[in-house]
């Protein structure tokens, strides 16, 4: 497929987009023509009657209301985004990636797509339902696919001739809806203001209507080439809308007046009977169902291109490609092919539904876009045209709100297929747009508000999780621990780093990098930072003191114990000023051949009056659910009554703290450095830590009991037993 778009390419004398010979359009011939001409579309001439005689005027006028004000609500939305950004091309999927990501871009993109496909195939098959109700023994499907055949031709020519077209097509139009207005208007004589809805239900007359409003997006989708979008797209759009609005009125007033509600229902050509002169309306049904068909041709490829210049869709070197003149001829081809499927096999109102589901949802994640920025209330955000929050608001909930009510069904569907795009382009790692979007500032905004709530409540011990401060000497040395303390934080836990340096700054802060990105890849939190200061130990207490008025800090100062002993006073300081600062204590000690063993049990070693055995137990917790392995409780005594009672303590513990069932309770006769040797076999262990650290013990220990250990102090934040 794709040496056959190129050999097309080439024939037609396409190349790579030269912006210098590239015509770009204005206002009017950009934007309101191409809206207007697609909204006054087949909808209008030949299921608008439908509407009023199934709906009755009043119905007809809330349906037509509703209808637009969505509509009108997003028509806002993207003015106001389109005054403070550049818009690239793809109209909506360049605000949504701009704003959300090509992600989220793509995943509402490629549906738009196919709802600005479906619409040219629904315009078509109305063009053949007008050119039908002139020649009636014209075989459709010729009729259709010849129609097809010179709407391509006119979009791959060129998109300044087919711009021209639309000013003789939108005169066209306008004298056939002065030769329908003209009518001999004689009055029904029961003028139902509400109809019975005898041929579909009220959402349903709705989801077949909502169509004939769908193009405010034209002139958007044509924003790669226009002079000036910021200021086009949101002018252009919205005098579209707001004229459309009221010939949609007046033309329900009229059919409503003047038109008996079963003529309505029973003739889909009543345009053509009763205006003035019926080839005028006949004309301009033919003439805007082909606009609005020859609109949709021009926007989809365009969107498609957009598309495949970041890579979302399947072929994006092919489908990105733009000729000498700016025309993406690659796109057009592809959907010109698509069409044709369309058209085969579709059906009016069938496709009026799906595409009513797909716009639907652009119109709605394009009103989102817009209601988080202005609610992240961020400098960036400061659009020339404001409009109000509830204006976006309404907008987004309005479209969640229509979609269900027309087909709930359809509707999961439709967002799921979003979802399954979302994770898709996900995986293929797009590369963002220039300058960003706006999501790491959107969940920086939730944090922030979040983090104002949080602060209105003290710590609680129920929401205790392991957060590591970790102060790092010598990035080099500290390899060893790293799974350790993956195994520690693991999956809810945090890792607050930082290193304090003199100079060579940048080389720190790689070095650094570099330790914790194993942590990183574990999807485990990690932040870090480099102090400049001479002193380790100042530079450390003034982190200590600093994160103290942190929200969201660490609870658990991290140490490490080496052979050299000029380190103790250091310690020493540290474990004083964690204390000062409520932050529990961890010291470990690594073996230096053993390291860690099987990583599988664990000795956790218990006294009955400690005041430091909540942190171990919740310690050893987090490394018995990440080893698997086993968890000793271990305790000593110096005669059987002592015995007994660690025995009871024990069970106690085990029951409140709901340890797990393979849990084993040891109590060893006699004294501690006995005990030691005594102990069951383990891969760490693990001792409380005293007021004043013995780091001749600390360092036995590791010796004594041939593992790995580690001390730890409670902060008095910290409880086992909620």
């Amino acid at each position: 497929m794709k040496a056959a778009f190129d050999a097309i390419n080439a024939f037609a004398g396409g190349g790579k987009k030269d912006d210098s010979s590239a015509t770009k359009f204005g206002t009017f011939g950009g934007v309101f023509s191409p809206t207007v001409l697609t909204i006054l579309g087949v909808i209008m001439y030949l299921r608008l009657g439908w509407v009023v005689g199934n709906a009755g005027l009043l119905g007809a006028v809330v349906i037509i209301l509703l209808a637009k004000s969505i509509t009108l609500f997003t028509g806002l939305s993207m003015a106001s985004i389109t005054t403070n950004i550049k818009i690239g091309a793809g109209g909506a999927y360049s605000i949504i990636s701009k704003s959300l990501g090509l992600e989220a871009g793509g995943s509402v993109g490629i549906p738009f797509y196919v709802s600005q496909t479906l619409s040219a195939a629904l315009y078509i098959i109305g063009f053949t339902e007008g050119w039908l109700g002139i020649f009636p023994d014209h075989p459709p499907l010729l009729v259709s696919l010849l129609t097809w055949a010179v709407l391509m031709v006119i979009s791959v020519v060129s998109t300044q001739f087919a711009i021209r077209i639309q000013y003789v097509i939108m005169v066209l139009i306008g004298l056939s809806l002065v030769s329908f207005f003209s009518m001999d208007k004689q009055p029904v004589v029961e003028l139902p203001l509400l109809g019975g809805f005898e041929d579909a239900g009220f959402w349903q007359v709705f989801a077949i209507f909502f169509p004939a409003v769908t193009g405010i997006m034209a002139g958007a989708n044509m924003s790669g080439d226009l002079k000036d979008p910021r200021k086009s797209i949101p002018g252009g759009t919205l005098w579209a809308i707001g004229i459309t609005f009221v010939i949609y009125i007046a033309l329900a007033v009229v059919m409503g007046l003047y038109i008996d509600s079963i003529d309505l229902r029973s003739n889909q050509m009543v345009m053509v009977d009763r205006a003035s002169y019926g080839f005028l309306v006949l004309i301009g049904i033919l003439a805007a169902t082909f606009s609005s068909a020859l609109g949709s041709i021009l926007g989809s490829p365009r969107i498609l291109q957009a598309l495949a210049e970041h890579g979302t869709v399947p072929m994006s070197e092919t489908f990105a490609r733009r000729t000498k003149t700016n025309e993406p001829r690659n796109a057009m081809i592809f959907t010109g092919i698509v069409i044709v499927f369309a058209i085969v096999l579709g059906n009016l109102d069938v496709l009026a539904t799906l595409i009513t589901m797909f716009f639907l949802i652009t119109y709605g994640m394009l009103n989102l876009v817009v209601f988080i920025q202005q609610s992240m209330k961020i400098i960036s955000f400061r659009p020339t045209l404001k409009v109000p929050r509830f204006i976006p608001f309404f907008g987004a909930v309005g479209c969640t709100f229509m979609m269900f009510l027309i087909n709930p069904v359809f509707s999961a569907v439709a967002i799921a297929i979003i979802i399954f795009l979302y994770i898709w382009l996900t995986r293929k790692e797009l590369k963002a747009e220039e300058g960003g979007d706006i999501r790491g500032g959107m969940f920086l905004v939730l944090a922030e508000r979040a983090s104002r709530i949080a602060a209105r409540f003290p710590r609680h011990q129920v929401t205790w999780k392991p957060d590591l401060l970790l102060p790092v000497d010598v990035p080099g040395v500290w390899s060893g621990p790293m799974l350790f303390i993956r195994d520690i934080t693991h999956p809810a836990g945090s890792v607050f780093a930082f290193t304090v340096s003199p100079k060579e700054r940048e080389q720190n802060i790689r070095d650094l990098n570099e330790l914790l990105a194993p942590l990183k890849r574990q999807n485990i939190f990690v932040n870090s930072t480099v102090i400049e200061d001479a002193d380790f130990g100042h530079g450390s207490k003034m982190v200590l003191q600093t994160l103290r008025g942190s929200i969201f800090r660490p609870n658990i100062l991290f140490l490490t114990l080496e052979d050299d002993k000029k380190q103790e006073q250091l310690l020493g300081q540290m474990i004083v000023e964690a204390s000062r600062d409520e932050l529990g204590v961890a010291v470990l000690r690594q073996h230096p051949r053993v390291a860690f063993g099987m990583q599988q049990d664990i000795n956790l070693w218990l006294r009955e009056k400690s005041p430091n055995w909540h942190l171990g137990v919740l310690i050893a917790l987090h490394l018995q659910q990440n080893w698997g392995g086993k968890l000793n409780l271990v305790a000593t005594a110096m005669d059987d009554a002592e015995k007994a009672r660690m025995h009871e303590f024990l069970g106690k513990l085990n029951d409140i703290a709901r340890l797990p069932a393979l849990s084993e309770f040891h109590v060893i006769m006699g004294g501690f450095h006995d005990a030691l040797a005594a102990a069951p076999k383990a891969d760490v262990n693990i001792f409380g830590l005293g007021e004043k650290p013995s780091f001749d013990f600390m360092r036995g220990a590791t010796d004594w009991t041939n593992t790995s250990c580690l001390f730890v102090k409670d902060s008095g934040m910290e409880s086992a037993l909620v």
